[in-house]
């Protein structure tokens, strides 16, 4: 049995070029169509019957095709099975080693047969996107949704995946008792979780994760934090990650998202008044906590270069630059500086490591644990969101030590920057820094679909999804706007080297989904900032209030992260998803106008809410699409897909926080309509762009 896939790897590669999706075939049917549609329109109907009808053909090859390779694998596994009983019992150690890896020899086989309906599954979509684009039809919808829920649908058939499960489960059991060497004699029904399951076993839950789009709490989160997990690592690879890994250095890193974030909000709700008493208008609160943003759009490059040669030197300096700019914020109040006061916050934002938190993640994280660390991330950046105006509320006092003040305005700059200081510790006493020939390629690779271990589906078991290299051209130009983020192999391996060339890899569905996490950050801030001061103003709320009521609003995030990673998500698609919660965000923000009759608290809690909750729904789903559909090139070095959101979502801040300190000047009475304005532009202006590129968002 151990012979088995050596041998099926002699003859894998001619067995299975005839039954891969015919491209050319497909691609040349797609012209045809074209030319006779230009001469008569009546051709469209018989065009949209035909290729429906090949391409159901084309898929019922495929779907037979993986039925007799499970069978192939079943009656394999029942093989081994039988020996399995017979060698248990003589407990022979050579022949037991040599059964387990005849198991592992099943699931990589297994695992080249998910990669094969993988390859399938994207030679599917660009044919169905070259129909929709040349002749101008909406021939996706139709083909997905006649095709999705009917129970004869060989789209069913392919993505329910029960043999596979089936497969999986089995070479599972039988892998846990070999390890053991002895009989289990607990179900795996009983016990579902291996504690140390056998790394093909993760790497063929990983692919049929991938190929099913699963959209679980924890998978949800991963993607939320925009950080794209390695697709089928090598042996030697995932032996590398695991020695790179350090829990400890893990948790450090989680610690510094959840302090930033809670640095970022603690001065929210006594902002304004801190303002005042240095002689400031009220409104500049948004230029004090805009300031943070401002030096974030900086130390987002500069954090995000530097951690391609180290990891803890950057979380070093950024505790420093921390702890530097809390104390300057809280000495501010003493020498009755407003100017010392902006300058402690620039500070803060000069040390945002949130980009080293997401690269650490990225590469140093076994594929196992990346998920989970993923959501973590999220997680402790959702938690520090909420527990920053909490901390703030419980602040509420006023005394003075060695001629310097502690009250509720200075106390979060001291609170920090104790908070830095015992974290620098920590990380000075604890952090790992991997060794520097493991840095080397940290890099996370993102492999092409037919590039797998071993190099066993590499060149000849592709070949009939790829084009000779004039064919593709021709191909590139026919459809450049639609497959302008398919890269060649080799460029697949560079990383961007500039900002200009990764604005040059964006196609429009990526830049509207930008536009979109521009104007969700925008709509945020401008809701968050401006709290204190519409509150005091209309309300005569104490700062108490305004930070229970921030603390609330930030305790719905991971609520809301559940219900749409494990309810909304398996119910709709994400792009229905994101237009309403955008149309949601626009109905918060027209809810939120002060018109005609006094404003009332009803009415700004309610409005806050319905932003609030609808823009975080959106960001999930945004990030998830994005993670997607963004080029393959921005998923490593510097200027990566983490950073361009970051930057997206940093400079919504500043101009958010610049249009509080400027609508200042049209008086209190003014503001909220003045700065909602801009909020409501950018809004409607995202849905009429989702609108047009609603079709590509997939």
């Amino acid at each position: 049995m151990v012979a088995f896939g050596k041998k099926l790897k002699e003859t894998q590669i001619q067995e299975w070029q005839g039954y891969y999706i015919n491209y050319k075939l497909m691609k040349k049917k797609v012209k045809q169509y074209v030319q006779q549609i230009e001469v008569s329109e009546q051709s469209r109907e018989y065009a949209l019957k035909d290729f429906s009808k090949i391409l159901d053909k084309q898929i019922e090859k495929i779907v037979l095709f993986l039925l007799e390779q499970q069978g192939k694998l079943a009656s394999t596994l029942s093989m081994l099975g039988q020996e399995h009983d017979v060698l248990i019992q003589q407990q022979d150690g050579s022949k037991l080693s040599q059964l387990q890896q005849s198991y592992v020899e099943v699931g990589r086989e297994l695992l080249r047969l998910l990669v094969f309906v993988e390859m399938n599954a994207i030679g599917v979509r660009k044919i169905l996107k070259k129909f929709d684009k040349r002749c101008e039809h909406k021939f996706t919808n139709y083909y997905v949704k006649s095709r999705a829920n009917h129970p004869y649908s060989q789209l069913r058939q392919i993505f329910k995946h029960v043999g596979i499960s089936a497969v999986v489960g089995t070479i599972s059991r039988n892998l846990a008792d070999l390890q053991e060497n002895r009989a289990s004699y607990i179900s795996i029904y009983d016990q579902p979780a291996l504690p140390l399951p056998d790394p093909i076993i993760e790497a063929i839950n990983q692919a049929v994760d991938r190929l099913t789009n699963s959209t679980d709490f924890l998978h949800y989160l991963g993607k939320h934090a925009l950080i794209s997990p390695q697709e089928l690592p090598t042996p030697s690879e995932d032996h590398a990650a695991a020695e790179r890994y350090h829990l400890m250095s893990l948790l450090l890193n989680l610690a510094n998202a959840f302090l930033y974030m809670v640095n970022t909000y603690i001065i929210v709700p006594t902002a304004d008044d801190y303002s005042l008493s240095l002689g400031a208008a009220a409104t500049v609160c948004g230029a004090v906590i805009g300031s943070m943003a401002v030096a974030q759009v900086f130390s987002s490059v500069y954090f995000s270069a530097w951690s391609n040669k180290s990891y803890m030197k950057p979380l070093v300096f950024s505790s420093i630059v921390l702890l530097i700019g809390n104390t300057l914020y809280a000495l501010a109040y003493d020498f009755n500086s407003i100017y010392l006061l902006l300058i402690g916050r620039l500070f803060c934002g000069l040390g945002s490591a949130r980009a080293v938190n997401r690269r650490y993640i990225s590469d140093c994280v076994p594929l196992h644990l990346r998920m989970k660390a993923s959501a973590g991330f999220v997680s402790a950046s959702a938690l520090g969101m909420a527990c920053g105006p909490a901390v703030a509320c419980l602040l509420q006092t006023n005394f003075k030590f060695m001629k310097i003040t502690f009250n509720q305005d200075t106390l979060p700059g001291w609170i920090m920057a104790l908070a830095w200081f015992l974290y620098l510790l920590c990380v000075w006493t604890s952090f790992r820094e991997p060794a520097k020939e493991e840095m080397v390629n940290v890099l996370p690779q993102k492999s092409n679909s037919g590039q797998i271990e071993n190099g066993l589906v590499q060149n000849g078991i592709s070949q009939p999804l790829l084009l000779t290299a004039e064919e593709k051209q021709q191909d590139d130009d026919e459809d450049q706007d639609c497959d302008n983020s398919e890269e060649s192999a080799e460029e697949i391996q560079k990383p961007v080297t500039s900002i200009v060339s990764a604005y040059k890899l964006l196609t429009p569905s990526v830049k509207v989904q930008l536009l979109i996490y521009f104007m969700l950050k925008y709509a945020m801030e401008i809701l968050l900032a401006e709290s204190s001061v519409v509150t005091t103003y209309y309300f005569i709320w104490s700062t108490s209030n305004v930070a229970i009521f921030l603390a609330c609003l930030g305790l719905t995030v991971l609520p809301v992260n559940i219900l749409v990673g494990s309810y909304l998500n398996n119910m709709f698609e994400e792009r229905q998803v994101l237009l309403a919660s955008e149309i949601l965000v626009c109905l918060g923000i027209v809810l939120s106008f002060q018109v005609i009759i006094p404003y009332s608290v009803p009415q700004y809690v309610c409005s806050a809410l319905i932003t609030f909750v609808a823009a975080e729904v959106l960001e999930g789903v945004n990030l998830n699409l994005l993670s997607r559909v963004m080029s393959s090139r921005l998923t490593k070095g510097t200027y990566n897909g983490g950073l361009l959101s970051t930057e997206a979502g940093t400079l919504a801040r500043v101009f958010a926080d610049s249009t509080i300190t400027l609508a200042g000047y049209w008086g209190m009475s003014r503001l909220l309509n003045v700065t909602l304005l801009p909020s409501l532009f950018i809004c409607i202006f995202s849905i009429i762009a989702t609108c047009f590129t609603y079709n590509s968002l997939y």
